[in-house]
């Protein structure tokens, strides 16, 4: 391993350790206040506060501050609450959200019995929503391989702790139809720039490269997609929320049917994002691959 690997992996653990000993709404508050730190050190703020700009451009440059300020809070409460994930997981319900709603929309999925594609974005934590789910049905979250092998196996040690199973990009997406045809529902991430290999379409404002996968295997499988968010409330504990699911019309070989859905889903997140923006990452670069002329 490399000696900056060794050098983060130690301190992955330290902060982890220290976010565990303490009480879970303890390490959130904590994880605040560095979120707090991290926003005045500008981490990343630049390509945040350029995002920001273009989706909102009637807010005025303090307003849009404010937001700032508040999302780099959310990501400090969120990696302070990671090192719970386990026990917040098997928490009895009432304990850790205030609310689970659309539950039914689950049962329908799953009761066509071709599986259950759970799509979600970085939004809030999205990891405690996968292993909410994963109490009810196994999932396994479909996850790329970090660089670093120390850290990836702390996060897969993490997740398996809490009930998530996983699969790895690496495996291929022969991997995936393997998961649905085992029973297990298949959780997967829709919001990072997919680069020339993604499917554009709108998303808060402009055209974004999107990962086609999740069409492409809801309509070669039958398999419904079930869009859920995560937010978290004033008193501290989590709002989930679980939207109909999404059927697939077509042919995984059809273009305009894979666009189609991809469009679907993608506008269920562009509204949680507008609802409650604090909660997304803005710090990713979503509209860094830029569409072929005359596509808008």
């Amino acid at each position: 391993m490399k000696p900056s690997h060794l050098i983060e992996t130690a301190l992955l653990h330290a902060v982890a350790g220290g976010f565990g000993a303490l009480p879970w709404q303890a390490a959130v508050s904590v994880g605040a206040s560095i979120g707090r730190l991290l926003h005045v050190s500008g981490l990343r703020a630049r390509v945040a506060r350029e995002n920001l700009a273009f989706v909102f451009p009637d807010r005025s440059e303090g307003e849009r501050e404010a937001l700032l300020a508040l999302h780099y809070r959310e990501l400090g409460r969120v990696a302070g609450e990671y090192a719970h994930l386990p026990r917040l997981a098997y928490a009895p319900r009432e304990q850790v959200f205030s609310s689970y709603e659309g539950e039914e929309h689950l049962r329908e999925a799953a009761s066509h019995g071709r599986g259950v594609l759970l799509m979600t974005g970085h939004f809030g934590n999205f990891e405690l929503l996968g292993a909410s789910i994963g109490r009810m049905q196994p999932v396994d979250a479909v996850f790329r391989p970090p660089s670093n092998p120390g850290t990836g196996r702390w996060l897969l040690a993490t997740r398996a702790a809490a009930g998530l199973g996983q699969v790895s990009t690496s495996g291929g997406i022969k991997r995936v139809f393997q998961t649905l045809r085992a029973g297990r529902w298949v959780g997967l991430l829709g919001d990072q720039n997919a680069r020339s290999d993604g499917v554009f379409v709108p998303f808060l404002g402009r055209a974004a490269s999107t990962a086609a996968g999740p069409a492409r295997i809801s309509l070669a499988t039958g398999a419904p997609i079930v869009f859920g968010s995560i937010r978290r409330q004033p008193n501290g504990l989590h709002r989930v929320v679980i939207a109909p699911p999404l059927f697939p019309q077509g042919d995984a070989r059809d273009e305009a049917a894979v666009r189609a859905l991809t469009e679907q889903h993608t506008r269920l997140l562009e509204r949680v994002v507008l609802e409650a923006p604090e909660h997304w990452f803005w710090l990713h670069r979503r509209w860094k691959t830029r569409p072929p002329e005359g596509v808008e």
